[in-house]
């Protein structure tokens, strides 16, 4: 039995994008996967990450998904906190979810992208990825939809980990706050 054969058929997958041969070798040989959290998709508690590979891979290798990854949690950091080498990046301060990765799994056969280029993030199940032959295969549709509607729904009421806390109310002076928000005043 092979490692995509003995996962269950309802597991979530987050089919994401891998745009370049450096962010796969992070995914398989430091283990995460960075999701901007300006772009991040409603959900990220899923179970499996399915890697997307863009054009810019070699002919053989790119528009197909060909790597599985397992989540194994996740986290919120900056960009800078990613890519400490990197710290006068235009987008260092902003943030970012850090996905940690178990190991990739290779599928026994790549699904190419056939008519589909683009690709956003988007959600399907294990066995949808088991039985694609292109990834115009992947999208849960008709009685299913609700299905992984209300799987996705569960994990994310589950996975509250980022809500924010209401801030205490604390009364403050208006000028106190136009001073500390660099707002002018115009009193002299």
């Amino acid at each position: 039995m092979s490692a995509l054969e003995a996962i269950d058929d309802t597991s979530l997958v987050l089919v994401a994008i891998i745009l370049n041969q450096r962010d796969l070798d992070i995914a398989r040989l430091l283990g995460w996967y960075r999701i901007p959290l300006k772009n991040a998709p409603k959900v990220i508690a899923v179970d499996y990450l399915a890697l997307y590979q863009t054009g810019s891979f070699g002919t053989a290798e790119r528009w197909q998904i060909k790597w599985l990854a397992p989540i194994v949690g996740h986290e919120l950091t900056t960009r800078e906190q990613l890519f400490r080498d990197q710290p006068d990046h235009p987008r260092a301060n902003e943030e970012y979810f850090k996905l940690q990765l178990g190991s990739l799994i290779e599928l026994p056969k790549p699904i190419p992208a056939g008519n589909w280029k683009r690709v956003t993030f988007f959600y399907t199940t294990i066995r949808h990825v088991r039985e694609a032959n292109e990834l115009g295969d992947l999208p849960v549709h008709d009685q299913e939809r609700p299905v992984l509607w209300a799987a996705l729904r569960e994990r994310a009421s589950r996975n509250e980990t980022y809500n924010a806390a209401p801030l205490p109310e604390i009364p403050l002076d208006p000028a106190l706050i136009a001073l500390l928000s660099g707002i002018a005043t115009g009193k002299k």
